[in-house]
């Protein structure tokens, strides 16, 4: 299916980046608020404030690991303010409601429970809900309507800086995916296979990381090592369990090699040209 472009209006209000955007899409129903916490009284001045919607509470546990609270509510912001009063923390929120209000319980606990699915399959965050959220019976002819939805949801989310939706696998054009391939083939047992994305670097699944170690690894890096093993992206072969996205590179190179690494140098293509000499020509 062809992807077309889109149009995306976007109000920042009192020119802060910080504060709370209003964000919407050509052609569709749908408004997308980003609202820090100490901006509720802002939003509560809105008229569609009080509208029924799905919205996403974004933290940091005490590890400072990316969270997110998936939820629904009838009167969004009624259901928010009474989220400040929650154990777990949160500084940002998007309420995601309809201009005109044509949202019902039905369709929210519906959208509720994808998102939350959609979460746990992307992979990208802590899920800090407690329960799964139920999906409710939906009638066939408001399905195209709310996948519509979600779609519009997951671009203004990702457009607003929050990939939690995002997922590896969306990212990776199967049809391109072996011309975009790169390796590593090193001492130490160490087989890495990865593609370049537009926030990070993503190891693929069975991708197999040095063992041991090499001494001159830095203590940063092997923390980074242990985390994923404990957490068991990393199983006990040294194999990863499934695609992983690290933040760059050079990264993900280290701990694929086990020891300190330059990623545009040492991932190269099958024909044996670096990321480096890629990204410069």
């Amino acid at each position: 299916m062809k992807n077309f472009n889109k149009t995306i209006q976007m109000l920042i209000f009192d020119g802060d980046p910080n504060g709370m955007i209003m964000c919407e899409l050509s052609n569709w129903n749908g408004r997308v608020y980003k609202i820090s916490r100490r901006d509720l009284l802002k939003f509560a001045e809105r008229r569609d404030s009080e509208n029924t919607g799905v919205y996403f509470l974004f933290g940091k546990d005490v590890e400072n690991n990316d969270t997110i609270y998936i939820g629904e509510a009838e009167k969004v912001l009624t259901r928010l303010k009474q989220h400040l009063k929650d154990e777990f923390y949160w500084n940002d929120c998007i309420a995601v409601v309809s201009k005109d209000n044509l949202l019902n319980k039905a369709h929210v606990k519906y959208l509720e429970n994808k998102f939350y699915k959609i979460a746990i399959d992307s992979k990208r965050t802590k899920i800090v809900n407690n329960t799964v959220p139920t999906c409710s019976s939906i009638a066939e002819f408001d399905l195209a309507m709310l996948e519509e939805f979600i779609d519009n949801t997951k671009l203004l989310v990702n457009t607003l800086g929050n990939k939690v939706f995002d997922g590896i696998e969306e990212n990776i054009n199967s049809k391109n995916k072996a011309k975009n391939m790169f390796y590593i083939n090193a001492a130490r047992g160490a087989s890495g296979r990865g593609i370049l994305l537009s926030d990070g670097f993503a190891v693929l699944k069975d991708s197999i990381i040095a063992n041991p170690t090499s001494k001159s690894m830095s203590a940063s890096l092997l923390n980074i090592r242990n985390k994923l093993l404990n957490d068991g992206i990393i199983d006990k072969n040294y194999s990863f369990v499934k695609d992983y996205v690290f933040t760059s590179p050079s990264l993900a190179a280290a701990i694929i090699m086990g020891r300190n690494a330059n990623g545009r140098t040492e991932w190269k293509t099958k024909d044996n040209k670096t990321l480096k000499m890629l990204e410069e020509s």
